[in-house]
């Protein structure tokens, strides 16, 4: 399953904040290798078109060594779309997933704490804020990761979305 997207994967409960581990595919081999942190993925994500990601970008780690992590539903898996901009130095993004896994909800958290919900919100707290002066509205992304169907738990109900309902009838 290659289509040349940063991957995090996610063991954790719908509603819960944060993704536990971040993962890239090898574009030689196409193994998963993990990635330490949150910053890192983000770095590695924000330039993935222009400098897609090698087993020997990793140190001490090369295409001849296992997988990192194996793709399968022992968790659920998210696929990010590449080249999305990396969080502002300061700021916290958080993917939060809904419980019935229909998607993933982002939010930007302010170095002060507040919770910035969408990309309408931003240009407020870029004029409210004038110690945020070099930031602009492309420096944030709202873009959430793609849910990969094939690893949602089994036992979620899935509850169809309002306009997934209209088309049928």
């Amino acid at each position: 399953m290659d289509d040349s997207r940063p991957r995090s994967s996610k063991k954790l409960c719908a509603g819960d904040s944060s993704i536990d581990e971040y993962a890239v595919q090898c574009g030689n081999c196409f193994k998963w290798r993990l990635i330490p942190t949150q910053e890192e993925f983000e770095d590695i994500r924000s330039r993935f078109v222009e400098d897609p990601f090698f087993c020997n970008k990793k140190p001490g780690v090369s295409c001849e060594d296992p997988a990192d992590i194996e793709y399968n539903a022992t968790r659920t898996w998210v696929s990010d779309k590449p080249n999305l901009p990396k969080t502002p130095a300061g700021f916290r993004r958080e993917l939060v997933l809904r419980k019935n896994y229909s998607k993933l909800d982002a939010y930007y958290v302010t170095p002060a704490g507040k919770k910035v919900r969408a990309s309408t919100g931003i240009p407020s707290l870029l004029k409210e804020n004038p110690e945020y002066k070099a930031l602009s509205i492309s420096d944030f992304s709202f873009t959430t990761p793609k849910i990969m169907e094939d690893t949602i738990p089994e036992n979620v109900v899935r509850e169809r979305s309002a306009s997934s309902h209209k088309r049928k009838h």
